[in-house]
């Protein structure tokens, strides 16, 4: 049976969530910058904060260098497409992940970050969450993309909804579908009803790939300061309390039961 979200309990990914800024959306000029770089457009009173500005550009980091993987991965999995339609659609994605990565690099210029220094923290352990989630053939690799990066991407969501709103809207727009939804479901619901016997193993996959995307979000927590910080909150920035927590987690756990049905899989 499938370990739901809310029977972790707590640790780094509580802590992490517990509690959070709530920046007012109003935006405010910046003043004029003389020192030759890229300014940013405008700014949010946020940045005004060291702390805030750190946590931005760590939360930047992870998404980017997660897109850039997704990139990387995609391309990779275009080898095991059976069918030239299969590459392609699949290059089509990759594509579209590239040019997510491409606009986060960008607002990392505008903050003044070097986008690669943000996204250098999250090389090792993201690596190490594909090489434990390696897909042994071409429908896993479909399933992880759907419901590992699904996984991950609500999770980033729900983040970004205590940003301010440019950054936030960035981050909802870096994490859209790049069609991999509709693809994903007919490949594999195609391929179950084919050999219904598939359907047993990729659900026990998919259910692997939420332990495992659930632990590394709690690696990633645990060992950025900054990202606890901006959450962390203080006496004038109420956060989520553990009522909040419980409802952000059976979010979490609900979008994954929705992706798993959609593939005909049990959750």
């Amino acid at each position: 049976m499938l370990t739901t979200i809310s029977e972790i309990g707590g640790g780094p990914l509580v802590d992490f969530l517990t509690p959070v800024y709530r920046y007012a959306p109003p935006m405010t000029e910046m003043p004029p910058d003389t020192s030759g770089r890229i300014p940013p457009r405008e700014l949010s009173v946020a940045f005004s904060d060291p702390g805030y500005v750190a946590a931005v550009v760590d939360l930047l980091g992870v998404i980017a260098y997660g897109e850039l993987s997704a990139f990387e991965r995609l391309a990779e999995d275009v080898k095991m497409a059976p069918s030239l339609e299969d590459k392609a659609a699949l290059a089509s994605m990759a594509s579209i992940e590239f040019s997510h990565f491409g606009r986060l690099r960008e607002r990392l210029v505008e903050l003044d970050a070097d986008p690669f220094a943000a996204m250098a923290p999250f090389k090792e352990p993201f690596d190490a969450f594909h090489t434990r989630t390696a897909p042994a053939d071409w429908l896993e690799g479909l399933v992880k993309a759907y419901v590992g990066d699904g996984l991950a991407a609500d999770f980033y969501r729900e983040i970004a909804a205590f940003l301010d709103v440019e950054t936030r809207t960035l981050i909802i727009e870096s994490l859209e579908d790049a069609g991999q939804s509709e693809f994903v479901v007919n490949r594999v619901r195609r391929a179950i009803e084919l050999e219904p016997r598939v359907g047993g193993r990729l659900a026990l996959w998919g259910r692997r790939l939420m332990g495992e995307a659930l632990s590394q979000a709690q690696r990633v927590a645990a060992e950025r300061d900054a990202l606890t910080a901006l959450l962390a909150g203080g006496v004038d920035r109420p956060g989520m309390d553990l009522a909040a927590i419980g409802r952000l987690f059976a979010r979490l756990t609900e979008n994954h039961n929705k992706r798993m049905e959609a593939l005909g899989l049990d959750s």
